[in-house]
């Protein structure tokens, strides 16, 4: 569904690990699942 101006963050126990307000853009496929199994780690 289109929208305009949304954030779209991701967290993990507390710490951002991903922000569309940040970056000023969707995480492309894949991304926030490296960016959790790298925290994960």
């Amino acid at each position: 569904m289109p929208s305009d101006g949304g954030c779209f963050e991701v967290s993990l126990d507390g710490k951002l690990l991903y922000s569309k307000l940040a970056t000023k853009r969707f995480p492309e496929p894949g991304e926030v699942l490296a960016l959790l199994a790298k925290e994960a780690r």
